[in-house]
């Protein structure tokens, strides 16, 4: 038999075909195989063709065939992701508002690529990610791994911060100057990325939107701030955060109807002590970031959740009531 084109890569087209071709619900027969070796310029024996797979076998491959009346049938079982899996995966990258739109697509294309042709298509009905809002910073791939760079050489870094202005513009906050921090870890919340760096100038320990940082410089000073980002615990402070949004942290009592008490957990966590108040509520203090956010939050939960303590939250909560009723009806 007249050797292909591509005989020396027979056992990788051989694996591709496997791959793409088949999974727990499709099969391929050897003729199907022989005929797809053919049209990557590749020509075999059924006997090489069982060699090779048995070679897929060790090298890890779950191929398994079976035989339907008199035709043997072959496709690859257990993969390195189920389809589950790779949905979540799928799920993820479209809800996360820090990938661009173009970003996301060409994920999830790869992300396709570790399934069966099939599956995929299963994966590709699920793409809705031209009506997803998503971050229009394209460069925020660049930046993460510039700031993974510094946290590995263990040095500070420089960059511009901005925000956008009515006009749909990148306006630079602090009027351009560049700001410089020790990049300490990166955190996704509130469908965002955020870089959670040490402050020098401030002494404090701060948080960044990744996609609004521009002309990230990673430069030669060490990193500061070590204690005191080892004190810092950043499910915790993600969870006084509302929105990301700072504010003076205090304890806070709120009094809570028993039907919210899966709300507080979600939000708090399941080590959050609930005290029965009477038969219908209990209160729960805890510790957040007092700001206009965390006031929008307990108001949206309408009767349900009501702050009763301390004094100053109390006064803060009639300002920003009073605030309202003055926007919308003043």
């Amino acid at each position: 038999m007249a050797k292909g084109s591509n005989q020396k890569l027979k056992i990788v087209y051989l694996m591709k075909i496997l791959l793409e071709k088949t999974d727990e619900t499709h099969s391929i027969t050897m003729a199907e195989i022989i005929e797809s070796l053919e049209a990557y310029g590749v020509t075999a024996e059924r006997k090489s063709i069982y060699s090779d797979m048995e070679s897929l076998r060790q090298y890890g491959m779950d191929i398994i065939g079976e035989q339907q009346e008199r035709t043997y049938y072959y496709h690859v079982g257990n993969r390195q992701f189920e389809l589950a899996e790779l949905k979540l995966l799928v799920d993820s990258v479209q809800s996360a508002k820090f990938i661009t739109a173009k970003k996301s697509r060409e994920l999830i294309k790869k992300i396709e690529g570790l399934a069966s042709k099939y599956e995929a298509s299963q994966l590709h009905r699920q793409v809705f990610v031209s009506e997803r809002v998503k971050t229009m910073n394209e460069s925020i791939y660049y930046n993460v791994d510039l700031i993974h760079a510094a946290i590995n050489s263990n040095v500070q870094i420089t960059f511009q911060y901005f925000q956008w202005n009515v006009n749909k513009e990148m306006v630079l906050k602090k009027d351009g100057a560049f700001y410089a921090a020790s990049p300490w870890a990166l955190s996704w919340d509130d469908e965002n990325y955020y870089l959670i760096a040490y402050d020098s100038a401030a002494q404090k320990i701060k948080h960044f939107r990744v996609d609004k940082m521009l002309h990230i410089t990673v430069g030669d000073k060490k990193r500061e701030g070590k204690e005191l980002f080892f004190q810092f615990d950043i499910g915790l402070y993600a969870k006084k955060m509302f929105g990301m949004f700072a504010g003076k942290e205090q304890m806070v009592k709120l009094e809570c109807v028993n039907e919210f008490a899966g709300v507080i957990i979600d939000r708090f966590g399941k080590d959050t002590a609930l005290v029965k108040s009477d038969e219908h509520h209990f209160t729960v203090t805890v510790r957040v970031a007092v700001s206009r956010q965390f006031m929008a939050w307990v108001i949206a939960l309408g009767e349900g959740v009501r702050v009763v303590g301390p004094e100053p939250v109390l006064k803060q909560m009639d300002e920003e009531i009073d605030r309202l009723i003055r926007q919308y009806r003043g």
